[in-house]
């Protein structure tokens, strides 16, 4: 299911920048990419207040980077089955297109934030995590997200 609009054509023969969203009730990754490269990276994690995404963050990156689509991660179960987090995250991605008038991509989010944590894993960090300026799990868990539906577009 894609979220397009009239005004602003889903496809540039894949030429388009994309933001992608980890989606999280506390905290969402993003991250920026290149359909044409398809290239990506992580980007930032903005903070949820009571389960409410910060828009004013989402509205500036939208204004920064002038993406032609979004992305966002759903995440499921391992059957592919929904969860109460899907929900949350389609939801999301409702009001995403409601209010910026892009179109909005799903994307399979399965194990990313795992895959995430790995990348970011540091044994000499005490607590194991690196954090190199915004890269945090949540923003390269965006990242694998957009990597992965660049892969599944080709």
């Amino acid at each position: 299911m894609t979220l397009d609009t009239p005004d602003k054509p889903a496809d540039r023969a894949g030429q388009r920048t994309l933001l992608a969203f980890d989606f999280g009730t506390k905290k969402i990754g993003v991250a920026v990419g290149q359909e044409l490269v398809q290239s990506s990276a992580a980007l930032a994690v903005l903070h949820s207040r009571d389960e409410r995404p910060d828009w004013e963050g989402i509205s500036q990156l939208i204004e920064n980077w002038q993406p032609d689509a979004l992305v966002v991660g759903i995440p499921l179960n391992m059957d592919g089955s929904d969860n109460e987090m899907t929900l949350k995250a389609k939801r999301f991605s409702n009001r995403l297109h409601g209010r910026y008038h892009l179109p909005v991509y799903p994307a399979d989010e399965r194990l990313t934030t795992r895959e995430a944590a790995r990348d970011c894993y540091d044994p000499h960090n005490k607590r194991g995590l690196k954090r190199k300026g915004h890269m945090e799990v949540d923003s390269v868990a965006a990242q694998i997200i957009l990597e992965t539906f660049f892969s599944q577009q080709s």
